[in-house]
């Protein structure tokens, strides 16, 4: 990518948006903003308890999100947000138009096992399922690439590189 992008690595709870979004961010030579800082802590408690937010918990945290991806606007960044709904991802872009998002996407299977593994974070995998029930994929018309879980970190990196490297705004 030779414009620098602000990309939003998004994807439900478990698919490595914290561990490939620093990796992308290095390969880029870009800062990368853990998604999860943003949070108030309403929400961190309510995520610990096993409470799914609603819309109205994630507005703040996606409008937070959002002014960082502005205030990176023209210098390029990696910010991860699961990004779920369309709805959120039109937040994002309202408040910085030309984000791209990379959807980490994988098996549920897999990204259970994953979870399980996890040490020191507040989602349960018992929010897995209503993750996946929020989750509206990328649509035709939205900037960004899905990228397969499967695979060592470096392995999904490599992948989402190419796959970035391949979107026709790219070479802006």
């Amino acid at each position: 990518m030779s414009t620098p992008h602000v990309v939003v690595v998004m994807g439900v709870a478990g698919t490595g948006k914290t561990t490939i979004g620093p990796l992308l961010a290095t390969r880029l030579g870009v800062p990368y903003a853990e998604g999860d800082d943003f949070h108030p802590q309403a929400n961190i408690a309510k995520m610990s308890a096993g409470i799914p937010l609603q819309d109205e918990d994630r507005w703040p945290w996606l409008d937070a999100i959002g002014a960082w991806a502005h205030g990176r606007a023209g210098l390029g960044g990696v910010v991860s947000s699961s990004a779920l709904k369309r709805s959120y991802r039109d937040r994002l872009r309202a408040a910085a138009p030309g984000v791209v998002f990379v959807h980490l996407t994988g098996d549920r299977a897999l990204i259970e096992e994953r979870m399980s593994h996890r040490q020191g974070h507040f989602m349960p995998t018992a929010l897995l399922d209503s993750q996946f029930a929020t989750l509206q994929p990328l649509q035709p018309d939205e900037a960004g690439v899905a990228v397969d879980v499967t695979g060592s970190p470096e392995e999904i990196t490599e992948r989402a590189m190419k796959a970035l490297a391949a979107l026709p705004h790219a070479s802006r």
